[in-house]
Formats: C-alpha cells, sequence, structure tokens
C-alpha cells in the first residue's frame, strides 16, 4: 500500500509538473504575441505602400540627411568604447576585490557597488560641464565614457562574483611556479573568466544601442545621430502622407533590428554568464 501510495505522488508530482510547464509556456505565448504586435504593426504598414522598396529607400534617400548605415556606425562606435572601457576597469578591479587581500578592500567594494543606485540624470549636469570642457562634443568618446561610468559597478560587481568562484587552488599553483598577480590576471583568470566577459560585452552593446539620454545630450550634429535618437529625428523629418508613415514604419523595423539580433545571438550568453558565479565549489 506504501508502494502504491509512493506512485500515486510521484505521478501527482508529474502532473503539476506538467501543468506548471503549461501555464509557463501559455504566459510566454501571450507575452510574446504582445511584444511582436509592434513589430508586425510597423512590417505590414511598410510593405502596404512600396514593398521592399520602401526599405531600400531608407538606405539611398537619407531621413533629414542622416543616412541609416550611418546611425548603425555611430551605435557601433559608441558601443566599442563603452564596452572597452568597461571591461578594461571591471577584469582587473573584479579580480582584484575576489582575490587580493588589502586594508579596506571591502569597503570600496561596497563603495564602488553604491554607484549603481545613483542614475544618470543625477550626474547629468556635472558630466555635461566636464565633457564641454575636455572637447568631446559630437565624439565617441563624449557619449562612450559617460555610459561606461554608470556601467562599470554592474562590471565590478559580475566579475568579482566570477573571482569568487575560481578555486584559490589554481592560484595557489600559479603562485608555487612563481607566477605573479600580473600573470595570475592573465594566464589564468581572464581565460577562466570568458563566460562572464562575453556576457559583460553583450549586456553593455545591448544597453549602448537602447541609450537615448547621452547621445541627445552630446550630440549636436546631424552625423553622429545614433540608432536610438534616429527615431525621433526620422519622425521630425517626415511628413503626414501615407508614403511617409510607411517610410518611418520601415525605419522603425531597421533601427531596432540590430538590437533585436543582438538579443537573440547573445541570450545564451547572457544566461551563462550570469549563472557562472552563482555557485562555489
Amino acid at each position: 500500500m506504501s508502494v502504491s501510495t509512493s506512485h500515486a505522488g510521484g505521478f501527482g508530482l508529474l502532473g503539476r509538473r506538467r501543468r506548471d510547464r503549461m501555464i509557463m509556456q501559455l504566459f510566454l505565448g501571450v507575452t510574446a504575441v504582445v511584444w511582436l504586435f509592434p513589430v508586425w504593426s510597423a512590417l505590414s504598414e511598410a510593405f502596404r505602400l512600396g514593398g521592399p522598396s520602401t526599405f531600400v529607400s531608407l538606405f539611398t534617400d537619407p531621413l533629414g540627411g542622416v543616412p541609416i548605415w550611418r546611425t548603425y556606425l555611430n551605435s557601433l562606435a559608441n558601443g566599442v568604447v563603452h564596452t572597452a572601457v568597461v571591461l578594461v576597469v571591471s577584469l582587473p578591479a573584479g579580480y582584484a576585490f575576489g582575490k587580493l587581500q588589502f586594508p579596506g578592500r571591502e569597503l570600496l567594494y561596497y563603495g564602488t557597488l553604491l554607484f549603481l543606485a545613483i542614475p544618470g540624470t543625477a550626474i547629468l549636469v556635472p558630466l555635461y560641464h566636464v565633457t564641454h570642457e575636455l572637447g568631446l562634443f559630437n565624439t565617441y568618446l563624449g557619449v562612450g565614457l559617460p555610459e561606461a561610468a554608470l556601467t562599470v559597478p554592474f562590471g565590478v560587481l559580475l566579475m568579482r562574483n566570477y573571482a569568487d568562484n575560481v578555486p584559490d587552488q589554481l592560484l595557489e599553483a600559479a603562485i608555487v611556479d612563481r607566477a605573479g598577480h600580473p600573470q595570475i590576471f592573465r594566464y589564468v583568470f581572464v581565460p577562466m573568466a570568458r563566460p562572464a566577459i562575453v556576457n559583460l560585452t553583450v549586456l553593455c552593446f545591448m544597453w549602448s544601442l537602447q541609450d537615448f539620454l547621452w547621445p541627445a545630450i552630446f550630440n549636436t550634429r546631424p552625423e553622429m545621430t545614433t540608432a536610438a535618437q534616429a527615431v525621433s529625428t526620422f519622425h521630425n523629418a517626415l511628413s503626414a502622407s501615407p508614403v511617409d508613415a510607411a517610410r518611418y514604419s520601415a525605419s522603425l523595423v531597421l533601427l531596432a533590428l540590430p538590437a533585436v539580433l543582438l538579443v537573440v545571438f547573445g541570450l545564451r550568453f547572457i544566461t551563462s554568464g550570469l549563472t557562472s558565479g552563482a555557485l562555489k565549489d
């Protein structure tokens, strides 16, 4: 009787798991439909007048004097600066906070994490003044550096968590082989931290692509317009005619395409990177 009861409990647990899975799949399906509806609406509007030629015209006939390929290039350049600065600062900082012992380590680490609570608008005025004094308006550095300043605390947190998960035995073996911390960082920690590095790289590019605030403030020339800015720029450059409405819908699809592709192809790296330092041996 106890065996049959055990079997009944097992079947009941299996049934609940299947039910929970079906509910989750249904929820995700409804959410996908809700999020895909604007995409479908923009695509149908773009193809309604002109078809594929509507998309081609955005490359051959710039809107508001801004070629759409130029917005891609500007967003890519800002993302490269953003990502490079974050990695250069976060990698050694995460290693130092995770594996080195020095006075005030925890105080400095938690002080760094406090900057996660500071919104970008709170430092808008000083950043504007510093960027103006350095002559960085309408440059990729002028946009990429403020973005990096807001991302570095998160990068330090991510790399510290990963460093905590690296076995100390590896470092001790390297020290026995007379390797110093620069060599350990370069030849041991960095290769092992590739999942976290790829994760942070994808996130930096994603956040840079969708950033509107800093490009809108520090870019005053049309040729420096980013993909996020172009949504507003193209809207102001077009009239209310059906043809222009179709071109605007097509521009929305093309401007969102890089970010969508980045999320689709980078999702597995984001997932693996976030969980890579979650468990300790």
